[in-house]
């Protein structure tokens, strides 16, 4: 099988979310994907789009995305914040992952991103031998994530 990595297109986000919620699964959290499919697309293909994609078809099946935004650091300038990376269960461990990771990393070099940032749940162990044997990452810790909801944002 030949995998085919391109451009995200609008009429993909339904299997997007398909993906997104496959991954919520996997990370032991489904009932946290709040986001629909209208504000996913407008996300991504509205007026103002705030992200980026590519996917990973397999005989026309998208099996695989990577999605991404631009993150500025006021230390360290712009740079790709990778918000996902998914495979589908059944296609993992079969170089997909590296193949969008790797068109993730030239799409940095070409925007002259100043680097790449992502995060990886500390129990995701796969996940984190990847991105340290293949790619040298250094995955930090002392960090912690803060976060407001929709309903706490909307209290104040």
């Amino acid at each position: 099988m030949t995998t085919n990595i391109r451009i995200v297109k609008k009429e993909d986000c339904p299997r997007l979310m398909e993906l997104v919620n496959e991954l919520a699964l996997y990370e032991k959290a489904p009932e946290e994907v709040t986001v629909t499919l209208q504000e996913f697309e407008d996300a991504g293909f509205g007026d103002k789009p705030v992200w980026k994609a590519f996917v990973a078809e397999e005989n026309d099946l998208i099996v695989g995305f990577a999605v991404y935004y631009i993150r500025y650091s006021t230390w360290k300038g712009n740079r790709m914040y990778l918000e996902d990376l998914i495979v589908t269960e059944a296609m993992r461990g079969k170089g997909v992952g590296k193949l969008l990771f790797d068109r993730l990393i030239a799409e940095a070099r070409e925007l002259g991103f100043n680097g790449m940032s992502w995060q990886v749940l500390d129990w995701n162990e796969s996940a984190i031998a990847f991105y340290k044997k293949k790619y040298g990452a250094a995955v930090e810790a002392g960090w912690l994530n803060a976060s407001l909801s929709k309903e706490q944002l909307l209290k104040y």
